[in-house]
C-alpha cells in the first residue's frame, strides 16, 4: 500500500479522467450494489480507509453520519477530496493503511472502497479494523475479485482480430505480489482466493452478512457500450461483515 502511484502526476491525470471520477459514485459500476448493503449511518463515527475524493465520506456525512474520518496516502487524492467533499463532520488524514491507528472501540462503521487488494497484509488489517469497530460495528468493503487478480496482467486475451476472447484466469491458488498495469501505470497489487478474503474475516471474529459479486448496473449498461463485457468476468467482490 505505501506504493503511491496516485501522487503521479500523469497517473493521477488519468484517474480524474475515469467515470467514477467524474461522476462520483453514481459513476462506479458496484455502486447500485454496494449502496443497498451499507447500514444505518445515523449519528455513527465512521472510518473510510483508502477514502480516494471522498465521495463515500459524503455519502455518510449526508446520510446522518456524526463524525468521518477519511484516509488516503495520496496527498493529490486529498487535496481533490478537500475541494469537492469537505462537509462539516469530516476530517481527511494522509497516512499509510498499515500505520493508522485507532483506539479500540471508536468506530460503529468501517468502509473500504478498492483499496484492500493493494495492502499486502489482510489478515493485520483485519485484526485491526475488528478492534477499533464497536460492538455490533460493520465493516462494508470492495476489492477487485479474486478472478480479475489472479492472472496478474489484467487485460483480456484477443485474437487476431483484436477481438476479446476470454479472460485469463491463472496461478490462482498461488497468492501475493502481482506487478499489473492500470492507466498506463506499473502498480503492485496483491491477489487472494475468495477462501482467503472469507476465513480471515471470520478467524478473527467477524459475522459475514452478505457477498456480492456485482453486475453493472441497467442504467450503465445501456449508456455505455463497453460495460457489456463486464458481464463476462467479475471484476468485484463486496462483502458486509459485522463485530
Amino acid at each position: 500500500m505505501k506504493e503511491n502511484k496516485y501522487d503521479n502526476a500523469s497517473f493521477f491525470g488519468q484517474y480524474e479522467k475515469m467515470l467514477r471520477s467524474q461522476k462520483g459514485l453514481e459513476g462506479a459500476g458496484e455502486w447500485h450494489a454496494l449502496k443497498k448493503m451499507l447500514p444505518d449511518f445515523t449519528k455513527k463515527d465512521v472510518l473510510d480507509l483508502g477514502c480516494g475524493f471522498g465521495w463515500h465520506c459524503r455519502y455518510a456525512v449526508e446520510n446522518g453520519a456524526k463524525s468521518v474520518i477519511g484516509v488516503d496516502l495520496s496527498e493529490k487524492m486529498l487535496e481533490k477530496a478537500k475541494e469537492i467533499n469537505h462537509l462539516e463532520g469530516i476530517e481527511y488524514v494522509r497516512k499509510a493503511l498499515e500505520d493508522v491507528d485507532y483506539p479500540s472501540g471508536k468506530f460503529d462503521i468501517i468502509l473500504s472502497s478498492l483499496t484492500f487488494h493493494y495492502i499486502e497484509s489482510f489478515d493485520i488489517m483485519a485484526q485491526n479494523i475488528y478492534q477499533w469497530l464497536k460492538p455490533g460495528g460493520h465493516l462494508v468493503f470492495s476489492v477487485e475479485h479474486p478472478v480479475f487478480t489472479a492472472q496478474g496482467t489484467q487485460d483480456w486475451i484477443y485474437d487476431e482480430n483484436k477481438e476479446k476472447r476470454h479472460w485469463p484466469v491463472d496461478h490462482y491458488f498461488i497468492e501475493g505480489k502481482r506487478n499489473t498495469t492500470f492507466l498506463g501505470e506499473h502498480l503492485i497489487k496483491y491477489h487472494r482466493t475468495l477462501t482467503t478474503y472469507l476465513n480471515t474475516l471470520l478467524k478473527q471474529g467477524f459475522k459475514i452478512n452478505e457477498i456480492i459479486e456485482p453486475e453493472p448496473s441497467e442504467d450503465l449498461l445501456n449508456e455505455f457500450a463497453e460495460m457489456k463485457d463486464e458481464l463476462r468476468r467479475p471484476m468485484m467482490l463486496l462483502i458486509s461483515a459485522e463485530k
